[in-house]
């Protein structure tokens, strides 16, 4: 990629992966032009160019970040965790987190490109699983240490959790009148259910 092959760690690469983050959340990504975002960067349009190229690189960076975000909400919440109650407590605040960040609408956002761009549907294919994976090795962990105990394999108790969780974004992005309370108390219900 050539934003790495171009130092992508430096600042201004940086803020312009917050930038059309924080774009696409907000205006998805047909509304996320170079030069809105170089705007919002701070930037000229021509080092967006250099860093990235093209819109779909610096999308697949978002893609990047968005996954690295909602890993750490994860980590935060199971390593926070005293009992099966406070990790429970943590996932419904990292939920919450990414809800009202705007994490949902720019990964839906994505997943839409991605059904129209196999790159980027690769790399959300990839991200997705790793994020999946570190979240089940966080519950392996936590519970080999005995914090608290699983009810079900760490893989396909992850793969439910994020299942449960996109489903209460996608009643958020669809209803957003619609008070979410009753939803996360039934999804509380089936994760202690899975989780002592």
């Amino acid at each position: 990629m050539e934003a790495a092959a171009t130092g992508l760690s430096s600042e201004k690469a940086a803020r312009i992966v917050a930038a059309m983050r924080a774009s696409v959340a907000s205006r998805g990504i047909a509304g996320s032009t170079f030069d809105h975002v170089a705007r919002e960067a701070g930037v000229s349009r021509g080092l967006l160019h250099y860093y990235f190229g093209t819109k779909e690189r610096l999308l697949l960076e978002v893609v990047r970040l968005e996954c690295e975000a909602r890993g750490e909400l994860l980590d935060q919440a199971v390593s926070g965790a005293q009992d099966a109650d406070g990790l429970i407590d943590g996932l419904v605040t990292a939920l919450r987190d990414a809800l009202d960040g705007g994490s949902f609408q720019t990964y839906y956002e994505l997943l839409m490109l991605g059904q129209r761009n196999r790159e980027i549907a690769g790399e959300l294919h990839q991200l997705a699983r790793a994020t999946r994976e570190r979240l089940a090795e966080a519950l392996r962990a936590a519970a080999a240490a005995g914090v608290f105990a699983l009810r079900a394999d760490p893989v396909d108790l992850a793969g439910f959790l994020f299942g449960l969780a996109d489903g209460i974004a996608i009643r958020r992005l669809s209803e957003p009148e619609l008070s979410l309370e009753p939803l996360l108390h039934r999804a509380i219900d089936a994760a202690r259910a899975l989780v002592a």
